[in-house]
């Protein structure tokens, strides 16, 4: 249908409808497009109609808007407007590839609209289309060559592309135009400038970066910069005695500042510092003996002087080297001993006596000194002592419930912490601390209620946070329900946090156009280099981490029909069962029904708050996001395929970590893919050959490649030439003996190898049962960790069935090693030691229960 010219009446019409759209006047905008529309002539008028569905998106009514817009598409084809509109539309759902077509086809009509062409070059850089970037780039420039933005989208396409050379001579070409008073102050040219200095860096021009800061200087704001700059650019011309100047202008500026002192001489940094920590701890990374020992006894007697809660973080990255945490452990028992009989450091000193609190803060130190060496009995002794000399700090409530979680009773930590928190109801770090031991011991609703302290008065704690994309509470309560089994409820946690990362990624689009016009080019190409590399984040490792266990444990174990199994469970019951389990029955759906009714009750007046504010804002909105529900998320039909969308992200950006490859390995063994699973294992044996869990996946390859007859000839040629390359010609079970012999020591490995044993041949189970369940003092990788993972293969029947004898024989051997851990308590215990709602132990305080046991 060809393009339909409106008179001049209506022509003013559709303009005021694009300056309503672009005021965000959406109501005032369809009035005019029906003004419009009315008119018999100009009904099926395209833009018109593109431009009354776009509006109409942003109001929410995203289905009416899709039919308008290709409607008016349909009726005027070679429409530059009809074209970005319904790229616009697509942009709005996030669909930048689609939205990437439409805008293309748009410039087939006008070719030289900046318009579309700036929109175009936005989705192009969150695409990292850097090609078709530069080129769209390179038409603006052309197209106004007189504005800042043009020059400075082309030198970033050049510099994104690694074009270092490039992208310096043009933003050199476009420094030149700027006409500044070397005297004024020009924050955005001294951007500039240091944007400039970056790529001559970034391109290996030293020499020239160098002269560049010394040539403008004057002219760039950011002194702190310019210095930091300038030694980093010096130590690279191996010009190191300038070098040293500059940082040790740098440390009087900042003394406490850890970087600047591998720059500089650390013994004139301790003469000029005096009263710097950081110059006297910085030796003790490279001093042994006597020397150590000296240089330690002065920092750890002004440190506990002064009273540093930090102190053992500190020291903490010394831990590695036996011989200096022998001599940390032997001078701080010292002093705690002579501080207690003549409050000095040493009975040897002619110093002056020491306050109470550096007793104090001694017998701190060593409760967590004793802790991390895993003697928990005896770091519980000293935090006690403590507490008892003085029970309203905090910080010592906060290494007791430490030491608990480290011992393997969260329930006590969490109690302990619990107390922390009631000292100081005020501290939302705290507060945050103690929701997160809570959420560790399984007591959701609890630690849900600590965070609602700080959370938004209105709305549900849970809401607010998942609003604050507060993604450490929503980790620990994936893991908490992933624990209890309540998958539907954990994997709604993993896929808010997925979103939080969508929502990140989508976040940028935003800075693409705001910071080449504010000019802080630095920061712009440091957040794009983050974004590339977002998924790394421990966060979301841990939450599809999460997700993709459960989905393979949904589809190793897929859920019932509730409805089956309860007419399945009453079909055996008498009478009087089945009406006492009906009248459970009812008790429960009347709760879930009163419950339901307080939600959509607080469901509704949010809606209602939320359609206000719409009303009040008039504010641009896209379409609702698909709700998360539980009970949908876990019985969704294909779990490998949905396991498969967290994997991705990890095999691209996690690739270092062998936990990646296993876990894809997991999936493509239960997908049947032999040749993604050979590239996962060998993905994995680069990182860490002798893992036990990837030795137990290789088992299962081999035994699988082994079994199965069907592959195609291709497939099989290629895994038995890599079979052969990476582990010989061994047979699975030659193979697991050999990874046996060679581990004989280590329990991790045992316990893999032991379970392969039981795999292969399920006659062998009581010597796999005999060779996990071994604890002796010569063997290592001894833990509270391994051991529990010992249990539970003796009850799931991964070493075998009908283990009771051995697993009530090893429960009590793992609990005399480690008493306070909840996992080897006997079988009551743990049903009984339940925290209240206060944060009590319901049944009494756990030491003394543990010495009764």
């Amino acid at each position: 249908m060809p393009s339909i010219t409106l008179p001049p009446k209506e022509n003013a019409l559709f303009k005021r409808i694009l300056r309503c759209y672009e005021h965000k006047q959406y109501r005032n905008g369809l009035k005019f497009c029906k003004q419009i529309l009315s008119n018999p002539k100009f009904s099926e008028h395209g833009e018109t109609l593109a431009m009354k569905g776009l509006t109409l998106n942003c109001l929410g009514r995203k289905e009416e808007a899709y039919d308008l817009v290709r409607r008016g598409l349909r009726n005027d084809l070679k429409s530059h407007v009809c074209w970005h509109v319904y790229g616009l539309l697509q942009r709005s759902d996030k669909k930048y590839d689609e939205a990437i077509k439409c805008y293309r086809n748009a410039l087939k009509w006008d070719k030289d609209n900046l318009q579309i062409l700036r929109d175009l070059s936005l989705l192009q850089i969150q695409m990292r289309d850097l090609e078709g970037y530069r080129e769209t780039r390179y038409q603006l420039l052309q197209l106004r060559p007189a504005q800042r933005a043009s020059w400075i989208g082309y030198a970033i396409a050049y510099h994104l592309l690694q074009d270092y050379e490039m992208a310096a001579k043009i933003v050199e070409e476009f420094r030149k135009t700027q006409q500044t008073s070397p005297d004024k102050v020009d924050y955005e040219y001294s951007e500039l400038l240091l944007y400039q200095n970056q790529v001559l860096r970034e391109a290996g021009l030293f020499r020239e970066a160098l002269d560049h800061l010394s040539s403008y200087e004057k002219q760039i704001c950011d002194k702190l910069a310019v210095e930091e700059v300038k030694g980093e650019l010096l130590l690279k011309l191996d010009r190191a005695d300038e070098a040293t100047e500059v940082y040790r202008r740098l440390q009087e500026r900042n003394p406490e500042n850890w970087n600047r002192y591998f720059f500089v001489h650390v013994l004139y940094a301790c003469v000029k510092f005096p009263k710097g920590l950081v110059p006297l701890r910085m030796p003790l990374n490279f001093l042994t003996g006597e020397k150590f020992r000296e240089c330690l006894d002065r920092y750890l007697r002004i440190t506990f002087s002064k009273g540093c809660p930090p102190l053992f973080t500190t020291l903490k990255s010394l831990y590695h080297d036996e011989e200096k945490v022998s001599i940390i452990e032997e001078l701080v028992v010292s002093y705690e001993k002579s501080l207690k009989s003549c409050r000095m450091f040493s009975q040897n000193d002619d110093g002056k006596t020491e306050p109470p609190t550096t007793l104090l803060w001694v017998q701190y130190f060593l409760a967590q000194h004793f802790d991390h060496m895993g003697q928990h009995a005896i770091a519980l002794d000293y935090i006690n002592t403590a507490i008892e000399s003085t029970p309203t700090l905090i910080e010592l409530f906060l290494i007791k419930a430490k030491i608990y979680k480290h011992a393997g009773n969260i329930r006590e930590a969490a109690r302990w912490m619990d107390e922390a928190q009631a000292l100081d109801t005020a501290d939302r770090f705290i507060n945050s601390k103690c929701a997160k031991y809570l959420l560790k011991a399984g007591l959701v609703k609890e630690g849900e209620e600590m965070c609602s302290k700080f959370t938004r008065e209105g709305t549900s704690a849970v809401e607010n946070l998942n609003e604050m994309q507060c993604m450490w509470f929503q980790t620990e309560c994936a893991l908490s329900y992933k624990a209890m089994n309540k998958y539907g409820e954990a994997l709604k946690k993993c896929h808010e946090i997925e979103r939080h990362f969508v929502e990140i990624t989508d976040d940028q689009f935003d800075f693409h156009t705001y910071c080449m016009r504010k000019m802080t080019l630095r920061s712009y190409v440091a957040l794009l280099k983050l974004e590339d590399v977002l998924r790394m984040h421990p966060f979301y490792f841990k939450a599809a981490h999460t997700a993709i266990q459960i989905y393979l444990d949904l589809h190793d174990n897929p859920l019932c029909d509730d409805n089956k199994e309860s007419q399945a469970d009453s079909i055996n019951l008498t009478d009087k069962e089945l009406k006492k389990l009906r009248n459970k029955q009812r008790r429960a759906q009347k709760k879930a029904q009163l419950e339901e009714e307080k939600k959509n009750a607080e469901k509704e007046k949010q809606l209602k708050n939320q359609k206000k504010k719409k009303e009040e804002d008039e504010e641009e909105i896209g379409g609702p996001k698909e709700e998360l529900i539980p009970e949908k998320l876990v019985k969704v039909e294909n779990p490998l395929e949905e396991a498969v969308k967290f994997l991705t992200p990890l095999k691209n950006l996690a690739r270092n970590k062998i936990d990646t490859h296993l876990l894809a390995f997991e999936i493509y063994l239960r997908k049947e893919k032999h040749l993604l699973m050979l590239q996962s294992v060998k993905r994995a044996y680069i990182l860490e050959p002798d893992h036990p869990w990837l030795h137990q996946c290789l088992i299962r390859f081999l035994k699988g490649v082994a079994d199965n007859k069907g592959l195609a000839p291709p497939v099989q040629t290629v895994l038995k030439k890599e079979i052969t390359r990476l582990f010989g010609d061994c047979d699975p079970k030659t193979y697991n003996k050999n990874f046996l012999s060679k581990h004989a020591s280590s329990i991790p490995h045992r316990v893999a190898a032991a379970k392969m044993m039981v795999y292969l041949d399920p006659s062998s189970e009581s010597m796999a049962a005999e060779l996990a369940s071994a604890l002796d003092d010569s063997l290592s990788g001894r833990s509270i960790k391994t051991c529990t993972e010992v249990l539970q293969a003796l009850r799931d029947g991964s070493l075998g069935s009908g283990q009771q004898k051995i697993l009530e024989s090893y429960r009590m051997s793992c609990h005399a090693l480690y008493p306070y851990c909840l996992a080897f308590m006997p079988p009551g215990y743990q049903d009984n030691a339940v925290i209240t709602t206060n944060g009590d132990l319901s049944s009494g305080d756990h030491e003394d229960m543990t010495n009764e046991i």
